[in-house]
């Protein structure tokens, strides 16, 4: 019988920086959260309208989490994309609570807004063009991309 997990790719800002932790066993675990902000844009008043932001908790494991919590931090726009995966818990009150957070495979840096140099570390801020994303709708007001 096949595995099958839900997928999916989230592009956004980190809320925090990262929260490195080990485990007993010395396995490494970063927690963070990304902030996504869905945008369109109005022909008519040819402005961007920003949409409910989507808060997405991630966790990450391993020397990925090492790096990750050595490069980015509060505010870096990263890509990441893994599994959701559903836990259960108690609350303070003792409600049995239901979270989904995403079990990141891959993440890396978004280079839509700031560039980064060779070897890591430094970033280089852009600056911003005609709207906050640095985007321009084209002649039948679509996103350049």
């Amino acid at each position: 019988m096949a595995n099958f997990t839900t997928s999916m790719t989230v592009v956004g800002n980190l809320t925090r920086d990262i929260e490195l932790r080990y485990t007993q066993s010395g396995q490494a675990l970063a927690a963070f959260t990304i902030a996504s902000t869905p945008r369109t844009y109005d022909r008519e008043t040819k402005q961007y309208t920003d949409g409910e932001a989507i808060f997405t908790n991630c966790t990450l494991w391993g020397k990925p989490a090492e790096n990750l919590a050595a490069s980015a931090g509060k505010g870096s726009r990263v890509i990441a994309t893994g599994a959701l995966k559903s836990r259960t818990y108690q609350d303070r009150e003792g409600n049995q609570k239901t979270a989904t957070d995403l079990v990141v495979d891959e993440i890396g840096m978004s280079t839509l807004f700031a560039s980064y140099t060779k070897g890591g570390g430094a970033v280089r801020e852009k600056p911003v063009a005609q709207d906050s994303w640095g985007t321009t709708p084209d002649q039948d007001g679509d996103t350049p991309w």
